[in-house]
């Protein structure tokens, strides 16, 4: 009855427009507007790097780091927040932001564009909302919103996976990216999981596992989403396992869900190869 009837935080509907609405408008006008800022290569040993740099890269890191800024006025106004450090609900919005970024600016103009765009627009309210949640620990939808964040991170760790590989962008440009993105998914999945505890270390071995089965798998003939997946697979299931070993669970037990998973995924991503 108590957290039946204890209060349920919202936040803001003022601030929370205003933070979708600055977001999505930057990425509207980038979309009709591409200066190139410059170049950079360096020639290593046996290898010679290329980067160029548009306004439209330098705006999805501006996005993503204006959204961390954003939850933290969001989540300023929360009752229950007190002085808590608020670094671990940065983590999810601001991947949101950049990813959102990414299929928009290579879509062409059209009906896909603007359904993408309020789709992302509604993702990312979403994950605003959902971290404002889960800032009360008694609050009675912790549950489904740590759920919806958690099935939203890996989501969109595919939806990266899928862009980079349809960009068509060179191994050492691809494989930064997705270490990061791999890292935090399972990082916040698991903090969420397992209340508050940082697994530093077991985000950290998930990420190079992913980063070694996207650079063996970057040269093979596979489309965007059979390589999305192909990654997808490890990513949720290595996650899955290291929660479930870590809360106590036998090892042949803990193995079952995600080597289901595991095997669905991968199936998935070589029928659609």
């Amino acid at each position: 009855i108590k957290s039946v009837l204890k209060p349920r935080y919202l936040p803001d509907p003022e601030r929370l427009s205003t933070l979708a609405a600055m977001i999505l408008l930057a990425y509207a006008l980038a979309r009709f507007i591409n200066l190139p800022l410059g170049n950079f290569s360096v020639q290593l040993p046996g290898m010679y790097l290329a980067l160029q740099i548009n306004l439209r890269t330098f705006l999805t890191f501006l996005v993503a780091g204006l959204t961390a800024a954003g939850e933290e006025w969001l989540l300023r106004d929360h009752p229950a927040l007190q002085d808590r450090n608020t670094l671990e609900h940065w983590m999810l919005p601001a991947l949101t932001a950049w990813v959102i970024g990414l299929p928009l600016f290579q879509l062409p103009l059209g009906a896909i564009w603007w359904a993408g765009f309020a789709l992302g627009g509604t993702l990312l309210m979403l994950v605003l909302v959902a971290e404002y949640i889960v800032v009360d620990p008694d609050d009675a939808r912790i549950g489904p919103a740590a759920a919806g964040l958690t099935a939203l991170s890996f989501a969109l760790f595919l939806t990266l996976a899928i862009s980079l590989r349809f960009s068509g962008l060179r191994l050492y440009l691809i494989l930064p990216a997705l270490m990061l993105a791999a890292w935090l998914v399972c990082l916040r999945s698991l903090h969420l999981r397992l209340h508050g505890f940082w697994a530093f270390v077991p985000a950290g071995v998930v990420a190079l596992l992913v980063g070694q089965i996207a650079a063996a798998l970057h040269y093979w003939p596979l489309s965007p989403i059979a390589f999305g997946l192909a990654l997808l697979g490890p990513a949720y299931s290595l996650t899955s396992l290291i929660g479930s070993l870590i809360e106590g669970d036998v090892f042949r037990q803990a193995i079952i869900e995600p080597g289901i998973v595991m095997l669905v995924i991968w199936g998935a991503a070589f029928w659609l190869r």
